[in-house]
């Protein structure tokens, strides 16, 4: 019988010891995950001057100002500059988020603020035949786990000269896809920091209409600095080490490839 008692006191130490390793292991996963940002880019095309107008109006003065009292800071709101870009007509809004609750509860907190009801009314109660715009893309990302936060870049040059360069790349293959994710988080970002690109964010694509593909944001003072950086990029040794690796071939299917300035209510 004693015997039987030490073994069954053996037995309740070991579960509980498992069961508190499994919830530190629990418990450290969600740290990994906290802290790397989730964010969306939202894309509203608009066809004629007055949506342009009212896509402004309805960012600067409503969703903006709303954004900020829920917390969320640092949100982009940009257009294509005028002649680099193949696609014109559009803007492009990025918003943060601490977590994928936070963008879960987003719509009922807009719709819950009456400030944000009032001021985005010309927008929110537009009309079928006079839509606020042609169709909203949106995507969703999460920050890379080598770079896991998105970042304010300080450019000093007037807004309108500033190149904030949005990039998208496709791959063949999910598992494709992940070996250039791991290129980026085993040293092309760290790369692009050490080289004063501003990274913005490098994100994994959670959900979008163009999968698997990975998409990253940098920010350069004016068009010279944005070709002078990427001078430097390709002839730096590293960039040749990388790219000619076996292991990160054909990693890549397409690229596409926004060149951006940020509008004046914009926080970036």
């Amino acid at each position: 019988m004693k015997r039987l008692i030490l073994y069954l006191m053996a037995l309740s130490i070991l579960g509980s010891c498992a069961q508190k390793s499994d919830q530190e292991t629990g418990e450290a996963g969600q740290d990994e995950s906290a802290i790397r940002d989730y964010f969306q880019l939202k894309g509203f095309g608009f066809e004629s001057e007055d949506q342009e107008a009212l896509l402004d109006n309805y960012f600067q003065n409503a969703l903006l100002p709303a954004l900020h009292r829920a917390g969320i800071e640092n949100v982009g709101v940009f257009k294509p500059i005028e002649g680099l870009n193949e696609e014109t007509g559009f803007f492009m809004v990025l918003i943060p988020f601490s977590s994928l609750a936070q963008f879960e509860q987003l719509p009922a907190l807009l719709e819950g603020d009456q400030e944000y009801m009032q001021a985005g009314a010309p927008y929110i109660d537009a009309p079928h035949d006079a839509a606020p715009y042609t169709r909203i893309e949106s995507t969703l990302l999460r920050c890379f786990s080598a770079t896991p936060k998105l970042v304010l870049p300080e450019l000093n040059t007037p807004r309108s000269e500033r190149v904030y360069e949005l990039r998208s790349y496709e791959a063949a293959t999910e598992k494709l896809y992940q070996l250039k994710v791991e290129m980026f988080n085993e040293g092309e970002s760290k790369l692009f920091q050490d080289l004063k690109f501003n990274p913005v964010f490098f994100g994994e694509v959670l959900s979008s209409a163009h999968m698997p593909h990975l998409m990253y944001m940098t920010a350069h003072a004016d068009t010279t600095a944005q070709r002078e950086n990427w001078e430097a990029f390709g002839a730096h040794p590293e960039w040749d080490r990388m790219k000619n690796l076996e292991r990160y071939q054909n990693t890549v299917s397409h690229i596409t490839r926004f060149l951006l300035y940020p509008t004046e209510y914009s926080d970036y």
